[in-house]
């Protein structure tokens, strides 16, 4: 089977993808709205282990495609945001934390027009940015938890900000490294 992308629209990836997007709106309504934390919590588990399976998927059954590999990393971002959103309308976490990851964010979508002037969508997905929104997606949840009132729920909060933590830093690292490559990709081409 082929890895290279191709341009079907229905496969079980992209499915996957569309299902975590139409997650989104059914976190924060549980979180904001409802603030069924622990239901919300299982929102992002489901959308966490979806979005491990899209890829594997993917790459086991030859569904590359090109939606895919803009839908993916697309509703990760907006899971990130989404969740950031609301943990911040609650007061979980500080505006600030919101503010550092889309910076982050920002400072990488500025690549993008030098990148496209040079043929390139995008760069490859390096290692220590999958870490970093791997323990972002699982911080989170552990923050929302660690709302709650209990001892256990009090040490899944730590937990989760260890990861956070951790995430944050690793997001960053990763940033550098993106745009390292990004300048070396440019000065490459010119």
């Amino acid at each position: 089977m082929s890895n290279a992308p191709d341009d079907r629209i229905v496969t079980v990836p992209n499915a996957l993808s569309v299902l975590r997007l139409l997650l989104i709106p059914v976190f924060l309504w549980l979180v904001l709205g409802a603030q069924a934390d622990l239901w919300g919590v299982f929102v992002l588990a489901v959308s966490g282990i979806t979005d491990y399976l899209d890829g594997v998927i993917a790459r086991r059954t030859g569904q590359i495609t090109r939606l895919g590999q803009v839908l993916d990393p697309l509703v990760d971002r907006l899971t990130i945001a989404a969740t950031l959103i609301g943990l911040a309308l609650r007061s979980l976490i500080p505006w600030w934390l919101v503010g550092l990851l889309v910076l982050r964010e920002l400072v990488l979508l500025s690549l993008v027009p030098a990148l496209r002037s040079h043929g390139l969508t995008a760069l490859p997905v390096h290692y220590l940015g999958k870490a970093a929104t791997f323990a972002l997606f699982w911080g989170f949840p552990f923050v929302l938890v660690g709302a709650g009132a209990a001892d256990w729920e009090q040490v899944l909060g730590a937990l989760g900000w260890a990861f956070v933590i951790w995430g944050t830093a690793l997001y960053w690292y990763a940033a550098v490294l993106y745009v390292e490559q990004a300048r070396r990709v440019l000065r490459a081409g010119r």
